[in-house]
């Protein structure tokens, strides 16, 4: 039942979010996304899969990412991944830094937020607009998620991690 609910509920979250991303001509649908949905239909109640951990997250990942283009001059510098270069291995090493550490310090633990981070610091998706994007397809995906577990009966919480009592 539960492989039945998370392939499902995978399958429908990726389809909504590229039929968003083909009606909008926008990058909605991106790797992070995939490590997210399973994490929001099969890990619902731990931590991570909050919506508060998710969406703060993926911010803190795209925020990180940003800055570690502009530290390395690379604002303006779409992705080549055949030909890395120090500055783009120096933005990737930076945005996971902060990606990391910012999580710990916001005790907003969301795994796949360190891809979010490098999708951006690679240069992926580099332009302001890509990154609300970005946070948009998460917001439209956690949404999509909370409904579905609320209406499946998951105990899945509005906003913070629900704090497990002994």
């Amino acid at each position: 039942m539960l492989t039945a609910f998370v392939a499902a509920n995978a399958a429908v979250s990726m389809a909504l979010i590229s039929a968003i991303a083909l009606l909008t001509r926008e990058p909605f649908v991106f790797p992070s996304l995939g490590p997210t949905a399973f994490l929001l239909f099969y890990g619902a109640r731990t931590p991570a899969a909050s919506p508060r951990n998710t969406i703060i997250g993926h911010l803190v990942g795209v925020v990180s990412g940003y800055l570690a283009l502009v530290v390395m001059g690379l604002r303006d510098t779409p992705a080549n991944l055949d030909d890395v270069t120090w500055p783009r291995v120096g933005a990737a090493a930076i945005s996971l830094c902060l990606t990391a550490g910012a999580m710990v310090l916001l005790r907003t633990p969301h795994p796949p937020a360190g891809a979010t981070t490098l999708i951006i610091s690679l240069g992926v998706l580099h332009t302001l607009p890509q990154m609300g994007i970005v946070m948009a397809g998460v917001v439209v995906l956690t949404a999509q998620a909370f409904a579905v577990n609320r209406l499946a009966g998951v105990d899945y919480p509005l906003w913070q991690p629900r704090v497990s009592q002994r």
